[in-house]
């Protein structure tokens, strides 16, 4: 998700794009299942959580709080502010069967490697998905070089917009 020193290509998407394909993310995910609630990875994962949320019918959703990026430049240690609800891990029968986790991307699967092994059998779909990641995806929209930096529209107005508290506007 942040750029390092390899990741030299930006990919911008504009809030039309990103609602485009999490509708897409969820066209896909009506012929993989039934299922009977949404994890959301937070905070990228909220936005295309709500949109397949909808799209699906889906009213039970539950948030997993996990950082790794802080400071918009690298990737660094995980830690899990939140952990998945025990009621929704006991709706799959204490392995995530038939809870789909939503997350924006999967980049290097840190992150998707600690909720894997939150929820082994859940079924995890990204909208956007980088090659050191994707093994970890059951369904992703869209495949993105390593090397690419997404710019997702919560980030970005002309250009990078830091967050109000760090100065932002």
């Amino acid at each position: 998700m942040a750029p390092t020193t390899l990741q030299e290509k930006a990919f911008p998407v504009s809030w039309d794009q990103l609602h485009r394909d999490a509708k897409a993310l969820a066209w896909r995910l009506t012929a993989q299942g039934n299922w009977d609630a949404i994890v959301c990875v937070t905070r990228g994962g909220l936005v295309p959580s709500a949109i397949v949320a909808r799209e699906l019918g889906i009213r039970l959703i539950d948030t997993v709080c996990i950082t790794s990026y802080h400071d918009y430049q690298t990737q660094g240690k995980i830690d899990v502010l939140k952990q998945v609800t025990q009621s929704i891990i006991d709706l799959g029968h204490g392995g995530g069967e038939r809870i789909l986790v939503v997350d924006d991307l999967v980049d290097t699967g840190a992150t998707a490697r600690v909720v894997k092994d939150m929820l082994p059998r859940a079924h995890l779909a990204t909208v956007y998905a980088k090659p050191q990641g994707i093994e970890l995806v059951d369904t992703f929209i869209t495949e993105v070089s390593q090397d690419t930096w997404i710019y997702f529209p919560w980030d970005t107005s002309l250009q990078f917009t830091p967050p109000i508290r760090e100065g932002g506007y």
